[in-house]
């Protein structure tokens, strides 16, 4: 049985020790890359979304929860907020990621202790049922093998305790006026993402993911963003800064795979910014997956 690590104090927060003398996890290609721009994006979009994405998602005292790939903290901080008595663990593959992390939750207000570790999701080191809930958010569609990763986390839950998981589903994006140019940009970023083991569809996919890990009372709803000019706020937060700034800047690796030509993407990238101008309307749906470690 594996044990847990023992663990440090660092600006208000928890680190385990292990996490600096295990060997680096195998990281796989993340076709979002690393950048300074990427990070600011992930944040400006866990922001957004937060209302829509967080509800009804609180922990209760005292509860042990994990955040698997926590990223660079973009979710956490939002966890940390809305359950400030919960014990945290934020667990993820990139010790940069982690160090981003640990300085954005330092730079808010929080009373949630918060634990980071770096480690891979299929091999955590930690007994079974060190946990009462799992969170697991932008996750499994940039893993190959996510019922494999989803089988791998439900040791490390209590029987009886809760996951939740949420994931986009690019082919959910509608929009005025349509386009099958702007349709074609996107499906571009699809093709890139599922070139490096991800699968930019696996919204549609949660229910038999779960039900296939071994979960039970696996429940999926949709979580749907319309913005439209009665939201400008949601206009330029989500449709540009968030969407089409991420479509946008696959631009290069999709010239690069020969996927698309100089003139056919610049139309639409153009087109799909239409939709964030005047009488222009995105709606992209979030599916936001709830179930239980059986045997409670």
């Amino acid at each position: 049985m594996r044990t847990a690590a023992t663990e440090r104090t660092i600006g208000g927060a928890h680190e385990d020790s292990r996490a600096r003398h295990i060997t680096t996890p195998r990281e796989r290609p993340y076709v979002h890359g690393y950048s300074d721009h990427e990070a600011r994006r992930l944040t400006d979009q866990a922001d957004t979304l937060a209302a829509l994405l967080h509800a009804g998602t609180v922990y209760e005292p005292g509860s042990r929860v994990l955040e698997a790939g926590c990223g660079v903290g973009a979710q956490t901080v939002h966890l940390a907020a809305s359950s400030p008595k919960a014990h945290i663990t934020a667990v993820d593959i990139r010790a940069d990621s982690l160090d981003q992390a640990r300085a954005r939750l330092a730079a808010r207000p929080h009373a949630a202790t918060v634990r980071w570790h770096q480690a891979d999701l299929t091999d955590l080191p930690y007994p079974d049922a060190s946990f009462d809930h799992l969170f697991v958010c932008f996750v499994l569609e940039h893993l190959p093998d996510p019922a494999r990763t989803l089988a791998d986390l439900r040791r490390v839950l209590r029987p009886g305790g809760g996951i939740t998981v949420i994931e986009g589903d690019h082919g959910s994006a509608l929009f005025h006026p349509d386009s099958a140019h702007a349709h074609a940009v996107i499906g571009h970023q699809v093709r890139l993402q599922a070139a490096a083991g991800g699968d930019a569809l696996l919204g549609r996919r949660l229910q038999p993911l779960l039900t296939a890990a071994g979960y039970a009372e696996v429940a999926v709803r949709p979580r749907t963003v319309c913005a439209d000019a009665t939201r400008p706020g949601l206009v330029d937060s989500f449709t540009r800064n968030t969407f089409i700034a991420m479509i946008a800047a696959v631009r290069d690796d999709a010239l690069a795979a020969g996927l698309t030509t100089e003139a056919e993407w610049e139309r639409g990238i153009r087109e799909l910014r239409r939709t964030a101008e005047d009488g222009g309307t995105f709606h992209y749906t979030f599916f936001k997956a709830t179930a239980v470690n059986p045997g409670g």
